[in-house]
């Protein structure tokens, strides 16, 4: 089998930066404000589908709903297994290429109305929005319409948009953020016209039961082939195929994710999407908009979790009143209730602002992803201490007691992925990040590199005084400061000047944190990941204000309930923006990262006496772990790829 790449961290962070987007042809919301500016223009009036687009969307959501009326979530958890009859039932509806376009057999329908779907088929049960979103979001059909020639799209596309499930196959066993060390290869046979494929692959999402994958391998370079990580459609039963198991999973656990075995496979050279090289960025590319799957399962998970609190708190009587008139469930129920309406915003903002085209939306897309994962992970945990013991017990063994089956311990358990799905928060925040300071970087030039000598330092330094020079006067006085700014949003305007002073302040911080920091910036990653946290608060704030706005000019009624979730949403997040900035230079970092160092050098081994541990100790969980280096490069190497589509394929 092939042998993992060994590579350093100066040539994995190399590759991350060849493989990202570098050019901005279009404008970024969230791109303007990381650098202090609040383009309010950018996103209102809040967009909204064609009326022709929004009655063709609720005549097949109608449609959908009718469907899924017959789907018995219950039987998918305890089999563990979709059954075929489901399979087919969405497959007939046109589930599968809900977004490949009409001319090859798809519904050619938007971005929205493919989040609304997956929002209420992951209702039903999330393993079902699974399924769609893995084979449309990042399996064969948005790699061949970003990438994929005609010849290869009117090849495939009809028969995915048919039904024939497709899967997406980057991460190993010991290759999940750091994709500059991917074993899986990709030789040039018979003079050029096909490859053959060696490797295995993990944590292939529908890979158990897909006719068509797209696999990333690695080309080697030689005469006549640039080389590279590449990307390749791939015929599942091809000889050489061999799915070795099943998955098993803490939740979504009728998911057909396993492990792939790809031994001597020959793919024709016709099968190589774009060119040789370009994988990672295909990838990039497809995950921008694929991303969105995962808010508009966690929107509809949340906004189920809603319905549930409400219910079981306004009829739930403890110590002689219901639990919703007690404060402390009360203050929970205020939070899912506000926290939903901001999750809906984010959401139709951002897929409407895919559907237009005009604003580059790769932070828009990635913020999305990372706040909504996060939020809805709050919520259903929410959910379950409102609940109780009840919320802690199966529904199966509610239903056996004879009382409504409520899954609020699944919920919690399928949500969780979300938080690891298609990019991990951790990840997603360095992701942001270094899109963030992309500006900094650029003015900084030899100032932001660690092996710049002192001439080249001091040259720097004058180009970048030039850069600052103009912007730094920028972020002193904004229309945040001025009383009456965005007054026609009425009782909102306030916390929209929050959101345009916020910029500002965020920006002088990360420009403070650039001039401390320098070329050490990128491994701040404390500072890094509440910075990009805080970004994700103000766009999720203007997401909810600018909706809200949108929704009374249409309906004076739903108008006025609207900004009253809005704006208490708004308060809630505030407290949360100030408490980030506060933890911006007011925390343990530097505690946490030397009491690591001698956890792993262990120091503190003795606080493990007095325990059993029956885990396996053979597994590859340790890979990326290199015991003849520091704690520090090992933690770096670990981390720092930051443009890496992170378990892309789970």
């Amino acid at each position: 089998m092939p042998q993992q790449a060994q590579v350093t961290e100066e040539q994995a962070r190399a590759l991350a930066e060849e493989s990202r987007e570098t050019g901005w042809d279009k404008p970024s919301f969230a791109k303007e404000l990381f650098l202090g500016r609040f383009p309010l223009e950018l996103i209102h009036p809040f967009p909204q589908l064609s009326d022709a687009d929004e009655e063709r969307t609720r005549a097949f959501l109608q449609r959908l709903r009718e469907f899924l009326g017959t789907v018995d979530g219950t039987v998918i958890e305890r089999d563990a297994q979709i059954p075929d009859e489901y399979v087919k039932g969405l497959a007939e509806l046109g589930c599968f290429g809900m977004k490949i376009p009409s001319e090859y057999g798809g519904l050619n329908m938007s971005q929205v109305a493919y989040n609304r779907a997956l929002m209420m088929v992951t209702t039903v049960h999330p393993s079902l929005g699974a399924l769609l979103s893995a084979h449309q979001s990042i399996g064969v059909p948005e790699p061949l319409k970003l990438a994929g020639s005609p010849e290869q799209k009117r090849k495939f596309l009809p028969r995915c948009a048919a039904g024939a499930i497709s899967a997406f196959l980057l991460t190993e066993p010991d290759v999940g953020s750091d994709p500059a060390r991917l074993a899986s290869t990709a030789t040039p046979v018979e003079d050029g016209r096909a490859y053959e494929l060696e490797g295995v692959k993990l944590w292939t999402t529908n890979g158990v039961v897909a006719e068509l994958l797209v696999v990333m391998a690695r080309v080697p370079k030689s005469d006549g082939h640039r080389g590279g990580i590449s990307a390749f459609v791939v015929e599942a039963d091809s000889p050489g195929i061999t799915v070795e198991r099943r998955n098993k999973f803490m939740g979504l656990r009728g998911i057909e994710n396993g492990v792939t075995r790809l031994h001597g496979v020959r793919v024709p050279s016709e099968n190589l999407v774009g060119s040789e090289g370009d994988g990672l960025k295909i990838a990039l590319t497809t995950l921008n908009a694929g991303r969105l799957s995962i808010p508009a399962s966690a929107t509809g998970s949340s906004k189920w979790a809603l319905k549930i609190a409400r219910e079981w708190s306004g009829e739930r009587v403890q110590w002689g009143k219901p639990l919703a008139k007690h404060e402390a469930v009360a203050r929970k129920i205020s939070f899912i209730a506000a926290t939903n309406y901001a999750l809906d915003a984010v959401l139709e903002l951002s897929a409407q602002m895919a559907d237009e085209g005009r604003n580059d939306i790769r932070i828009e897309a990635a913020l999305a992803k990372l706040w909504s994962s996060e939020m809805s992970c709050l919520i259903a945990d929410e959910l379950l201490q409102i609940r109780g013991g009840r919320g802690y017990e199966t529904a199966e063994s509610l239903a056996a007691r004879g009382e409504r089956a409520v899954p609020a311990e699944q919920a919690l358990r399928d949500l969780r992925i979300n938080r690891i799905f298609e990019g991990s928060s951790e990840i997603m925040r360095l992701l942001i990040a270094r899109e963030a300071v992309d500006a900094h970087l650029n003015a900084a030039g030899d100032l932001a590199k660690p092996d710049t000598g002192l001439r080249e330092k001091a040259a720097a330094a004058v180009g970048a005084s030039g850069f600052y020079a103009k912007w730094l006067p920028q972020l002193v006085f904004g229309e945040g400061q001025r009383p009456r700014a965005y007054g026609e949003f009425g009782a909102l305007a306030p916390h929209l000047r929050f959101v345009e002073r916020c910029t500002r302040k965020l920006a002088r911080n990360t420009f403070y944190g650039m001039a401390r920091w320098q070329a050490k910036l990128e491994q701040k990653q404390g500072f890094l990941g509440r910075i990009v946290d805080i970004g994700a608060e103000l766009f999720a704030m203007s997401a909810a204000c600018v909706r809200a706005e949108g929704q009374r000019a249409t309906d004076q009624a739903l108008g006025q309930q609207a900004f009253e979730l809005a704006d208490a949403f708004s308060q809630q997040a505030t407290l949360r923006i100030e408490a980030l900035f506060d933890q911006l230079w007011t925390n343990t970092d530097s505690t946490d990262v030397q009491l690591t160092r001698d956890v792993l050098d262990g120091r503190y081994s003795w606080l493990e006496d007095g325990i059993i541990d029956q885990s396996e100790g053979s597994g590859p969980w340790i890979a990326h772990w290199e015991p003849g280096e520091s704690t520090e490069a090992n933690l770096a190497r670990r981390f720092l790829t930051l443009a890496a589509p992170t378990e892309a394929s789970a």
